[in-house]
């Protein structure tokens, strides 16, 4: 199981790579909340998200037969983005397979890196393909949240965000597969035993909600919704008992309700967030627990949302809107 000390080993180890980035808060927010909110910015992080720091904590830690002959890893992008990045500072190749509806930003930012990347259709077995590949060419394969260094990697998001904002009473984070979750949870109880954690997912998505309810790992179809980023079928085997030890309660969001949080953070607080960065911001706005008069921590997991796809949308809903006026 992964501990606070291999939390705090891998902020050593990415410390020099990995941006400290910055803890915001806004007096809108506070005023609306009835809390003393901070944000920690991942999406401010090297390649726009937290991913960064479990990547490059894993990588750095590879072997040199590993070095050597490269890595493999599947995801839908952040995860991609991130082994790239991280395999091109550290000189090891890299094949990324991702789905044939990957957003088009976080794809051209993968080949960006130098990275090959393999699409696959989005109702083909993902593991199965990287697993085939990997024996093929002998790649290392670095899995996107299931994997002791990643979870350490992600934790150390949290442990700059209680350094920076000092002691908090609760935390919310979001959950895909649980990665960003259990690690910032290991921190959180270590640094502030006493600080509530919570998860926050999408509610289509709600195999983690279920899981930690039933206390037992649920699989789920793979989830339809604008959280591209946590549409993970169920939570890894090691994550899963990591959540229940650590975290205090699930919460659940709408497509709708994520929406408007994304807006109220880009319009606001002048955050470019992608949907499932704000998965965590939106139940603190929506009001998914009570956290009045409390000391709260939200981590904003990435910004790699493809501007140009929604500015295109809804300049076609506009005119659309006028066509239908003219009629």
């Amino acid at each position: 199981m992964v501990s606070y000390d291999d939390v705090a080993r891998a902020h050593e180890r990415i410390k020099s790579h990995a941006k400290r980035t910055p803890v915001l808060t806004s007096s809108t927010v506070d005023a609306e909340t009835g809390a003393t909110v901070f944000f920690k910015c991942e999406n401010f992080q090297r390649m726009g998200a937290f991913k960064f720091r479990g990547a490059f904590n894993a990588l750095t830690q590879l072997g040199s037969d590993a070095r050597q002959n490269g890595v493999i890893a599947f995801s839908s992008g952040n995860h991609a983005q991130a082994v790239a990045l991280a395999g091109r500072i550290l000189g090891i190749k890299t094949l990324i397979v991702m789905p044939d509806d990957a957003p088009k930003v976080k794809l051209d930012a993968t080949r960006g890196y130098g990275a090959e990347v393999i699409q696959y259709a989005k109702d083909q077995p993902r593991e199965e393909l990287a697993g085939k590949l990997a024996a093929e060419r002998k790649l290392t394969l670095v899995p996107p949240f299931d994997h002791v260094n990643i979870i350490a990697g992600q934790g150390t998001a949290a442990k700059e965000l209680f350094e920076d904002a000092g002691p908090l009473d609760a935390l919310l984070v979001p959950c895909g597969g649980g990665g960003l979750l259990s690690g910032c949870a290991i921190a959180a109880k270590h640094l502030a035993p006493k600080c509530r954690v919570f998860g926050v997912e999408p509610a289509s998505g709600d195999d983690a909600t279920q899981s930690f309810t039933q206390r037992r790992l649920v699989t789920i179809a793979v989830p339809d919704t604008i959280a591209d980023g946590a549409r993970t079928p169920s939570l890894g085997k090691l994550t899963f008992p990591l959540v229940l030890k650590h975290v205090d309660d699930m919460l659940t969001v709408t497509d709708a309700e994520l929406f408007r949080a994304m807006l109220f953070l880009w319009e606001r607080m002048k955050l470019v967030v992608e949907p499932t960065g704000a998965l965590a911001a939106c139940a603190l706005l929506e009001r998914k627990v009570d956290l009045k008069g409390l000391r709260v921590g939200v981590v904003l997991s990435g910004g790699n949302v493809d501007v140009r796809a929604i500015c295109a949308s809804s300049l076609a809903g506009r005119t659309s809107s006028s066509a239908s006026r003219l009629s």
